[in-house]
């Protein structure tokens, strides 16, 4: 299934792209295991997408938890927790 990922900013950075388009193993139902399966494919998206790290992800730009569904030709998006001030 081919899908947009987007990146903001730490995660962005350790990446160094703000977005890629990737084709998600049709094994894959959830948005946690969508994480799980970009973080396995190469130290820097380990480092930036691995279960280490508190991210926040969004489906079609509404804010999504770990199981949500993953559908054909949805955006899926990671970024670090946000605090106002």
């Amino acid at each position: 299934m081919q899908t947009t990922i987007r990146y903001f900013a730490s995660v962005r950075e350790a990446l160094g792209t703000a977005s890629e388009t990737v084709e998600l193993p049709d094994t894959l139902r959830t948005l946690g295991e969508a994480r799980t399966w970009l973080a396995a494919r190469s130290e820097r998206h380990a480092a930036a997408l691995g279960a280490q790290r508190t991210l926040r992800m969004a489906c079609d730009h509404v804010m999504a938890e770990p199981d949500e569904a993953l559908l054909p030709g949805r955006e899926i998006a990671f970024f670090p927790p946000v605090t106002g001030g």
